[in-house]
């Protein structure tokens, strides 16, 4: 089963102790930096939509963009009540086309972990920078890879009254890839309905990662702690990177 599939109905319960709002108030800390003041945005790999709501409440107009139509009619049906109203797209970032040009992107939870092969994840910063108006500035995350190479063999468990998921990670140094085999168990009425998903995640190093932004075209760019804006410590786990795209001279 792909990744999210079966997931995307209990995504939410099981990342109740996830800071949203702490990382779009970071956004907003980094913007105030560069003296931007967005008014369009994507949220790129947005999930169930939950940093797309919070954009879209600061009065920003908001496209989410996701490959997961499973997440996707989660976000759409928490968005009901959001104005101005979020619209989503089904889209991987590879293939990402807007229709129109956006101020600000933002790809949170390091999603774009989840592009395995550089050459994609190269394309999809490409797209991006496409999407983005002149003047524009795309904000992500990514775990690091000591935090994944440290996942191997590791075991965890996630539940609440309705849902019990146990996931084990192995990393593989040939591939550069950390795996998450994930085994979910769903109640459903007075049964138990058991699902597999494997998650896989790359572990771009930071110099990656400028390069394909400094091949894309991007400036200004600056690499950040976990949400903190100062350079990462030593053993950092996640790390923002924020990107600029120039202004038409």
């Amino acid at each position: 089963m792909g990744a999210y599939e079966a997931l995307a109905a209990s995504y939410d319960r099981l990342t109740n102790d996830v800071d949203y709002q702490a990382t779009v108030d970071f956004y907003d800390e980094i913007l105030a930096r560069e003296g931007l003041h967005p008014r369009t945005a994507v949220d790129l790999a947005c999930g169930t939509g939950s940093v797309t709501a919070i954009l879209a409440k600061k009065g920003l107009q908001v496209v989410g963009v996701d490959i997961s139509e499973e997440m996707l009619t989660v976000a759409c049906q928490k968005a009901g009540d959001v104005h101005p109203a979020p619209w989503f797209v089904c889209q991987s970032l590879q293939e990402l086309k807007l229709i129109r040009a956006v101020d600000l992107a933002v790809c949170a939870l390091d999603s774009l972990d989840y592009i395995t092969d550089p050459a994609d994840c190269a394309r999809a910063i490409r797209r991006i920078y496409k999407a983005l108006n002149p003047g524009g500035i795309f904000i992500f995350d990514v775990n690091t890879p000591e935090k994944l190479r440290a996942m191997d063999g590791q075991v965890f468990l996630d539940e609440d009254d309705d849902v019990y998921c146990i996931w084990r990670g192995e990393f593989d140094e040939e591939t550069n890839i950390c795996s998450y085999g994930m085994d979910l168990f769903q109640r459903v009425g007075s049964l138990w309905q058991r699902s597999f998903e494997e998650h896989r995640e790359y572990a771009y190093s930071r110099e990656e990662l400028v390069g394909y932004l400094k091949d894309a075209g991007f400036t200004s760019i600056a690499v950040y702690g976990d949400r903190r804006l100062e350079p990462p410590r030593e053993g950092e786990q996640r790390i923002y990177i924020k990107a600029r795209k120039g202004k038409i001279k």
